[in-house]
């Protein structure tokens, strides 16, 4: 939970000290810019606090590995939810809006995190998992997100080393096998989620993991 927090607040802060310029420039995240993903990041802390006070009576179905699917084939934009994302951040017109509702909601989704049992099983997805395991996995959504932010901002501050370690660690137990040792946690991270191809040095010390990448999660 201590991690969550430290990656939810490095994300927070890294937004917060962007200038307004860099809001036009384009993410990580196939087809949007760093507006689209700031409003992203607004809606994924209100699926915090709605999951949070989401009690479920029966026993996990999930944990913060099996939480994840992996499709076959990124995203191209045209999901519904993911175009109402870009017209909703166009909707907000100025930065200043955009950063002040992500503060607002998403201090009220890290408090509530700091207060919650982990022990705690909630509802989300149509799947049951403790608020332990559920905050683990928004380790891995927060870090790859910030590395999303900061992909065309060399200005901009990189994900807590913790942050990037926890999330390789995570991506290994998802992928069932670990990355090379020469692979920076940063590098696993953007290869093994299809984030940048590989080079040709990194195909051939990636072995038979090649053919389980990239692992593009939902």
């Amino acid at each position: 939970m201590d991690l969550f927090s430290r990656s939810w607040a490095a994300l927070r802060t890294a937004v917060a000290e962007l200038p307004d310029e860099d809001f036009a420039q384009p993410s990580g995240c196939t087809g949007w810019l760093v507006r689209d993903l700031v409003c992203h990041l607004v809606i994924d802390a209100q699926d915090v606090l709605i999951t949070l006070v989401t009690p479920a009576d029966t026993e996990p179905t999930r944990d913060a590995v099996t939480y994840w699917d992996v499709a076959a084939s990124p995203p191209t934009g045209d999901d519904p939810l993911d175009a109402l994302t870009v017209r909703l951040a166009a909707a907000y017109g100025e930065p200043r809006l955009l950063r002040f509702h992500l503060d607002d909601v998403g201090s009220a989704a890290g408090r509530a995190a700091g207060l919650a049992d982990p022990d705690l099983r909630v509802g989300t997805r149509d799947q049951v998992l403790t608020v332990g395991d559920y905050l683990r996995a928004y380790v891995l959504e927060w870090t790859l997100h910030h590395l999303d932010l900061v992909a065309h901002l060399p200005a901009a501050a990189e994900p807590p080393a913790e942050g990037l370690a926890g999330s390789r660690e995570m991506l290994e137990e998802i992928a069932g096998s670990g990355f090379p040792a020469s692979f920076s946690d940063k590098d696993a991270l953007l290869v093994g989620t299809g984030r940048r191809a590989p080079t040709e040095a990194e195909r051939a010390e990636l072995g038979g993991l090649l053919r389980k990448l990239p692992l593009v999660l939902g």
